[in-house]
């Protein structure tokens, strides 16, 4: 998977979180309001899958949606940084991605979508964020370091390629390679299609139903969060609900270990970075915190996973 014509610091970037923390926290609250947006017009899909932004070739998307009777797209671009808001007839409105209060570039965002014929009304209250504020009371100027924005996208890019190789070995329900703009990280979950106990719910500013529903069936998921609260950015993987003797076993790479406090298993990106091969690093956790889930849980795995033969790229 990996490139030789692109050093693994290319591809890899250094996001140490307290570098650019004021900004990701800015950048977390612009990703939910294009989120929410998604979350407003796009009819409700099975665990909240109609709700997640997507990486592409500039940033992150929302892909296709329709509101008003206008088919629309929005994008944070961060090479330009900004967002677009596109219709399907062509017509383009701009807002800039900078220093700012979270209060203006909502604003901001709503009144293009109305410039377009788009009314669509969002819950303001950030998701999954204690002791937040509403965006249109969150007067608070912020920092936007470009370059950090752009090291994290190229980070997230690279942590694409990964899951998607990843998702493939999967012929059982899976989810896209989907960014979560609430819990603001990168994930990919399997399912072994038995049903699991109801989630406890708990977490703020997100209902207990949205909760139970996404985890309504068993799971083994995976993915990455930049880092916040002083802790710096890792890779994760869990199972649900956790099946006895999960966090007992040994994975890999070395660096990969247990924690008792997030109840999951946790790799730093930085280990990946500085791993001699990142994707065979990222790659090896997954597969083995993937075959500890289902292993303990005792999945099909017979019938969930499979090997697709060299030429199956055509």
């Amino acid at each position: 998977m990996s490139n030789p014509n692109a050093s693994s610091n290319d591809r890899w970037p250094d996001i140490t979180h307290s570098s650019w923390a004021e900004t990701a926290a800015a950048l977390h609250l612009y990703t939910q309001v294009l989120g929410k947006v998604r979350l407003t017009v796009t009819p409700w899909t099975n665990h909240s899958w109609h709700v997640p932004l997507y990486v592409n070739a500039r940033g992150l998307t929302t892909s296709l949606m329709s509101c008003d009777g206008v088919d629309f797209e929005m994008r944070m671009d961060f090479i330009k940084h900004d967002v677009e808001i596109e219709t399907t007839t062509g017509a383009m409105r701009r807002v800039d991605l900078g220093p700012g209060a979270v209060g203006n570039f909502y604003g901001s965002v709503m009144a293009q979508l109305r410039q377009l014929g788009v009314g669509v009304k969002i819950q303001t209250m950030p998701s999954e964020i204690e002791g937040a504020t509403p965006f249109e009371r969150d007067n608070e100027h912020r920092p936007y370091d470009r370059d950090a924005v752009t090291r994290f996208w190229h980070a997230l890019v690279g942590m694409q390629r990964v899951f998607t190789e990843f998702r493939s070995g999967f012929r059982g329900k899976c989810s896209p390679v989907h960014f979560f703009w609430g819990s603001f990280d990168l994930a990919v979950t399997r399912f072994s299609g038995r049903t699991a106990p109801p989630h406890p719910g708990g977490v703020p500013n997100f209902p207990d139903w949205v909760a139970r529903e996404a985890y309504s069936h068993e799971v083994s998921s995976a993915g990455f969060w930049p880092g916040g609260g002083g802790n710096d950015a890792i890779f994760y993987s869990y199972a649900y609900p956790k099946p006895d003797g999960f966090e007992q076993t040994r994975v890999r790479p070395d660096d990969a270990k247990w924690s008792e406090e997030l109840g999951e298993f946790v790799l730093p990106y930085a280990a990946v970075r500085e791993a001699d091969d990142p994707e065979a690093a990222l790659m090896a956790f997954l597969q083995s915190t993937y075959d500890a889930a289902a292993d303990a849980a005792g999945w099909d795995r017979d019938a969930l996973e499979c090997n697709l033969p060299e030429d199956a790229r055509g």
